[in-house]
């Protein structure tokens, strides 16, 4: 078996868009989430801009984007934090679903460190 490269973590944004999916898109999307965890294709996980990544997933004809960005916080463990998803419709990555992506980052690092 594969050794995982990093974790993956679900922002409640995430958790709510797919539980938002029918069960069968999920479960491809959670494959090749897994699968993105081992291997290094950037057919499942490419970087968008800076600090913002997004999990890459088609299925049945639709394309499925899920943003992303790494916590390397912790020595032990990288994270990946999921934010948000969306059904992309377009060839290009809406600006504002980026922008949403940084914002729920900067937030996600302002509460960690307010609990430190």
């Amino acid at each position: 078996m594969s050794e995982y490269k990093f974790n993956v973590e679900f922002l409640k944004e995430e958790k709510e868009f797919l539980d938002n999916l029918d069960e069968k898109a999920r479960d491809k999307i959670v494959y090749n989430i897994w699968e993105a965890r081992s291997t290094n294709d950037k057919e499942l996980f490419k970087k968008l801009q800076d600090k913002i990544w997004e999990f890459r997933t088609k299925f049945n004809k639709t394309y499925y984007r899920l943003f992303a960005f790494w916590d390397k916080t912790k020595n032990t463990d990288t994270v990946v934090i999921s934010t948000h998803g969306l059904i992309k419709k377009t060839d290009k990555i809406p600006k504002s679903e980026i922008e949403r992506a940084e914002k729920l980052r900067e937030k996600y690092f302002n509460d960690k460190n307010k609990k430190k």
